[in-house]
């Protein structure tokens, strides 16, 4: 009966996952016009609250970053690190999760301070790290700071439906 319920939490976890990472895909590259480049808007980093609500979405939007990231034509240096920005934010966020006022904190952070670097170094960008922490900054205030706490307490309302797990 244990294995039962483990294997049930494992598939469960997967699906979350698999499917945070299919929406991340979707919205980036649906918004690609704003999703790459020096100034960017990625609508889909507004996942990256979703940490509060299950740990599966921490592998979730690192690997649909990743996938994000491959399919638009990244160079190998900006999946890499670009998809470590993401990470890194995630699971900070996953760490605060027992205060939903700070979960987007670490996904801004991270990706301000990581991002604008990983433009430079793997696309040859002329020397404008402080404007590009100003633009990229800008962009995940109002893709995680807006749109994710519009997101975060959007679902808080519904967390133990669209997140209930098979064990609980």
């Amino acid at each position: 009966m244990k294995t039962k319920k483990s294997s049930a939490k494992a598939v469960t976890f997967i699906v979350h996952a698999a499917v945070i990472a299919a929406i991340y895909v979707v919205l980036t590259t649906v918004f690609s016009a704003v999703s790459f480049g020096p100034i960017q808007f990625r609508i889909s980093e507004a996942l990256v609250i979703l940490p509060y609500f299950t740990p599966a979405a921490v592998p979730g939007v690192f690997l649909g970053c990743l996938m994000a990231n491959i399919m638009g034509g990244a160079v190998i240096w900006d999946v890499i690190f670009g998809s470590l920005a993401t990470l890194i934010g995630a699971v900070f966020s996953y760490l605060l999760r027992k205060n939903k006022y700070l979960v987007c904190i670490p996904p801004i952070i991270s990706n301000t301070l990581i991002i604008p670097w990983v433009l430079k170094l793997a696309y040859q960008v002329p020397d404008l790290v402080p404007f590009m922490m100003l633009t990229v900054g800008i962009g995940e205030i109002l893709a995680v700071g807006v749109l994710g706490n519009v997101l975060l307490f959007a679902l808080d309302r519904y967390r133990n439906v669209i997140f209930r797990t098979a064990w609980s």
